[in-house]
């Protein structure tokens, strides 16, 4: 049915009326693209602006996170300052740790988080000396013994804890070397009680610990004793930590490693005291790492004597990290992030030039802080803009269909109007030399001139025929043919109508079989309309079969309706022209093919008189195979 116009060379298009679908089409593409191109200009122009008022927005939020870091190290350094005039007995200031530092000396607050100390430990030359006789028969006389007896009686008149602690840690390691293990444990459980006292600068609780879990081998005190490492139960320093705390986990039997936070602390803590010792200002502020982990350090001195807070800057900034809107992050002089989180995306730098802070800040905003009304207006701008598009090109392919349905109307009545004036020719000619001749008398013989009455009498039937089908067709759809409905079988319907093709079978040498139910089939109808669309078909089958000898009716009773079918076996339909062949005007590829003459309102004539009897038509067809035709009438009531 559109092959013609799909294969139309590209000048046709250009003649009316199909130069109309070329300037429709032209016209919406225009229209689409400048609506697409203005939508998309507006929608830039709204990004654009809210770019804008985003940057504002990050350029004040910027200043005011500045400004409250500023703030938050000014009241932690008077914090500071106030714990050097009063430390705080216990807590965990910042979630840090508070180092109060003087001459040679340091101590930390908590007491329970510092593992170990940056200072050297004490020198114990005096309390060397004042044991040598009893070390001369301990190593050089090999007086087991004597020595132990000699350190008994220097224990027996000390006072002083320190000489105390001396003296019991080297009566328990004589008991050891003599073989009186039961006599060294009791003397390592007394120098345990020794509180305040050390040994070489290791306190004498741990010396007795160690030694005790050396003798007993029970690896739950040397558990104990880990544990009591990693809480930093005692002031040791870097060596003497790593010394006891690699002893108690070969003692326990395991291999568990000093706890991240509390090593990285005590890291932090020696660089903390290097940086002190350094620099002698009273008030001061620096980032320390520790393997990769940052620090911050902040200090307040007095004469004599300084207060330093070193604590992490996440667990200071907290707050701030905290608050919504912008994304933030801090960075020290080598760029290092010291706090927060760099993002991708268009930043605000604020340097330590600008802030007088101990970095430089960088700020971006947070995903999804878009204002609500931007979002809002570019939404409906871009759903007015789409429903916009969607409108033009809808309503341009609804006119371009019916522009096309249009041509398509008008290619098929100049078809309509060639077929029937062909029609008409063919009788009117032989009806007018047929006239001629037996007018003129030159017709021989009465045989010969029955034959051209014959003749005549055929053809003007079929003159007839053609123009009352024309008129009946018009008058349908015009809505005034008028119906009168009897009650007549179905039987007598087809026989009658079958009948009328006898002279032309017998004349052509074909027939038609008819297949007949062996019940009544009773139908309301109007006799005249129904054998004007049964006639149809038949005629149908028989055009379009040719080379076929045989042409099939039956009908029958099906499930309250009666069933009229017209079989052949001719050419067939396509399966893309099968609802289109019950439009008016339209003649089907087959009909070209095969050079069949017709006028293309058969079929749609078939349609309107079935509808109108209350039934439809159907059509079950492969092209080669043959078609076949069926009307589905309602069955009326048997008497």
């Amino acid at each position: 049915m559109y092959n013609r116009d799909i294969m139309m060379p590209p000048g046709e298009w250009l003649k009316p009326p199909r130069s109309l679908l070329l300037i429709l089409f032209l016209v919406t593409l225009v229209s689409v693209s400048a609506l697409a191109w203005f939508g998309w200009k507006v929608l830039y122009q709204e990004r654009m602006i809210d770019a804008q008022r985003a940057q504002e927005r990050l350029e004040q939020a910027a200043g005011g996170v500045a400004a409250t870091v500023k703030g938050v190290l000014l009241e932690t350094g008077e914090k500071v300052g106030t714990w050097l005039l009063s430390p705080p007995a216990d807590g965990k200031p910042e979630e840090g740790l508070l180092l109060l530092v003087g001459p040679n000396e340091l101590s930390a607050r908590p007491v329970n988080r510092l593992l170990y100390r940056p200072l050297p430990p004490p020198d114990e030359d005096i309390l060397r000396g004042a044991f040598s006789d009893g070390e001369a028969l301990e190593f050089q006389g090999g007086e087991s013994d004597q020595a132990v007896e000699w350190y008994r009686r220097r224990l027996a008149a000390s006072k002083d804890e320190a000489m105390r602690a001396g003296a019991l840690v080297r009566l328990a390691r004589a008991l050891r070397k003599a073989g009186r293990l039961q006599e060294a444990r009791a003397a390592y459980t007394q120098l345990a009680t020794v509180s305040g006292a050390s040994v070489a600068g290791v306190p004498a609780e741990l010396v007795a610990r160690h030694a005790l879990c050396e003798l007993s081998g029970d690896r739950e005190e040397a558990t104990a004793l880990q544990n009591d490492l990693a809480r930093a139960r005692w002031q040791l320093d870097r060596g003497q930590f790593a010394f006891y705390w690699s002893e108690a986990a070969r003692l326990a039997g395991n291999q568990k490693a000093v706890p991240d936070d509390l090593a990285a602390l005590a890291e932090a803590a020696a660089q903390a005291w290097d940086e002190l010792a350094s620099d002698q200002n009273l008030t001061g502020q620096n980032t320390l790492w520790v393997d990769g982990q940052p620090f911050f350090l902040i200090w307040r001195g007095g004469a004599g004597h300084r207060a330093a807070l070193l604590t992490r800057p996440e667990a200071m900034l907290r707050p701030i990290l905290a608050s919504g809107g912008v994304s933030w992050a801090a960075a020290d002089a080598e760029d290092r992030v010291v706090v927060g989180r760099k993002t991708a995306g268009h930043a605000v730098v604020r340097t330590t030039a600008e802030t007088h802070l101990p970095w430089t800040l960088y700020f971006t905003a947070a995903q999804g802080t878009t204002d609500a009304g931007t979002v809002a207006r570019q939404r409906f701008l871009v759903l007015v803009t789409v429903l916009t598009v969607l409108f033009l090109i809808a309503g341009a392919y609804f006119i371009g269909r019916a522009v096309r349905r249009d041509l398509e109307v008008s290619r098929m009545q100049s078809d309509f109007v060639a077929a029937v004036s062909h029609e008409f020719r063919s009788p009117l000619t032989s009806i007018r030399q047929l006239s001629e001749l037996l007018a003129e008398g030159r017709v021989p013989g009465q045989d010969r001139r029955q034959m051209y009455y014959d003749t005549l009498v055929r053809e003007t039937t079929r003159l007839q025929r053609l123009v009352e089908a024309l008129l009946n067709f018009g008058r349908m759809e015009a809505g005034v043919r008028k119906y009168r409905f009897e009650e007549l079988d179905a039987a007598s319907l087809v026989e009658r109508v079958v009948a009328e093709f006898a002279p032309q079978m017998e004349s052509s040498g074909r027939h038609i079989e008819l297949e007949a139910s062996p019940a009544l089939c009773p139908i309301d109808a109007d006799p005249e309309a129904l054998s004007v669309a049964l006639r149809n078909l038949v005629d149908n089958a028989l055009k379009y079969s040719p080379g076929r000898p045989t042409v099939w009716v039956q009908w029958a009773a099906e499930n309250a309706h009666v069933a009229i079918r017209v079989r052949d076996r001719g050419v067939g339909i396509p399966q893309s022209e099968r609802r289109a062949i019950f439009r008016k005007f339209f003649r089907g590829t087959a009909a070209a093919a095969a050079n069949v003459k017709g006028s293309g309102v058969g079929l749609a004539m078939v349609r309107h008189i079935v509808a109108a009897h209350g039934g439809e038509i159907s059509v079950v067809s492969e092209p080669g195979e043959g078609s076949t035709f069926t009307i589905l009438l309602p069955a009326g009531e048997e008497k």
